[in-house]
């Protein structure tokens, strides 16, 4: 029975959810992602009962590729493969107990500011369906930190470090509050959920809160990242960078990640860039990308990830973990990622347009790679610069 049922699955959001996401104005893309939401909410909050239990157990049998090989231990968390859930689909953690059961090695939830907020005005979530991309203008909506604490303590989350998944907090600065004050702000949700988090990471680099990446610049990162870093039970701390930062910005956020001992960077978050699709017409506004407000992710972001995650191991040295992000919606994404330097990859986007075979799909083209290369781990294959074969 189990060896049906992720099959299943595939076979029913091919069937019915993959139609819709064939065209720019199938069914709105922030209602799919509230109803799928609020499913996976009601398992994880119900995951120990017996039925529930076993319909999650089936689906990690089979969405679930165990390969010693893809093991990892990073900043004091163990991997049991390297394909994680990008921050900005479970932005309260309501589904924090189940993201094993659909193939992932770690799901990073978020993003959380202090304060609740309802986010940017709607229509803030359009499809590109013939790119395989989206553009979002969200703006950290989310319950706000004591809310999302509530959750994930309503779920009875294993403690960190003893999950089948790892769990990392996405934080961001609550839009109200101004940019001086930034560093009280991320500290005030860090401090109250650093013991359910086995990673936080400090968000500056999303398009859509007014001058939050401002705080990327080295001098208020590094004030910021000192302030966090300061917190009594701090987790391992990385830090998200943007795609549109100069080379010499993405170097200073390299050698301050080293200095300030954070844990790793993730590269990237979305694009200002509209990367060639500036005369695009979204269906639902009838205006220009160029025209249009928020940040551009999926496919056309693959090359520039690709470009900034290089320039940080550069810089940086095989020391430092890296996370890329962006366009990585295939095994050889995955894997062309992982050999310019990601010890980890996350996917939001790309699994959304390709469904719950992706994962398993990454993990088994990783493990073939591991064999045609002759390669005993995952480890050995990151910044190794080896082609896909």
């Amino acid at each position: 029975m189990a060896e049906q049922q992720a099959p299943a699955l595939a076979d029913l959001y091919q069937r019915f959810i993959g139609p819709l996401l064939q065209r720019d104005d199938g069914a709105d893309a922030e209602q799919l992602s509230r109803l799928a939401l609020a499913t996976l909410a009601q398992l994880s909050q119900r995951r120990r009962w017996p039925l529930v239990n076993g319909a999650l157990v089936g689906l990690g049998e089979q969405l679930g590729r165990r390969d010693p090989r893809l093991e990892q231990t990073l900043f004091g968390c163990r991997f049991a493969n390297p394909v994680g859930l990008a921050a900005g689909f479970d932005k309260n953690g309501v589904a924090a107990g189940i993201w094993q059961a659909f193939g992932f090695g770690s799901a990073e939830l978020g993003t959380v500011t202090w304060h609740p907020q309802s986010g940017n005005p709607r229509p803030r979530l359009f499809r590109l369906a013939q790119e395989r991309a989206a553009l979002n203008r969200m703006g950290f909506n989310n319950e706000g930190a004591r809310a999302v604490r509530r959750l994930l303590e309503r779920q009875g989350l294993p403690p960190p470090g003893q999950r089948p998944a790892v769990l990392g907090i996405n934080l961001g600065k609550s839009r109200i509050v101004p940019l001086e004050q930034a560093a009280d702000d991320y500290a005030a949700s860090l401090e109250l959920l650093a013991p359910l988090a086995d990673y936080a990471v400090v968000n500056v680099s999303s398009p859509n809160t007014p001058g939050l990446r401002d705080l990327q610049e080295e001098g208020q990162l590094r004030r910021l990242v000192e302030r966090l870093r300061r917190l009594p039970g701090c987790p391992p701390l990385l830090v998200k960078i943007a795609p549109d930062l100069e080379d010499d910005a993405i170097d200073s956020i390299a050698r301050l990640a080293y200095e300030e001992g954070l844990a790793g960077v993730i590269a990237v978050n979305t694009s200002l860039d509209r990367l060639g699709l500036q005369e695009r017409r979204l269906e639902a506004t009838s205006r220009t990308l160029a025209e249009e407000s928020g940040g551009l992710s999926g496919r056309p972001l693959r090359a520039r990830a690709l470009e900034v995650l290089r320039r940080l191991r550069a810089t940086a040295g095989p020391a430092l973990p890296l996370i890329g992000v962006g366009g990585i919606d295939s095994p050889q994404a995955a894997w062309e990622r992982i050999t310019a330097g990601a010890a980890l990859i996350q996917i939001y986007t790309g699994w959304i347009f390709e469904g719950p075979q992706l994962v398993p799909s990454i993990l088994e083209g990783l493990s073939q790679q591991l064999d045609r290369q002759g390669l005993g781990t995952i480890s050995e294959a990151v910044g190794s610069g080896l082609s896909w074969r």
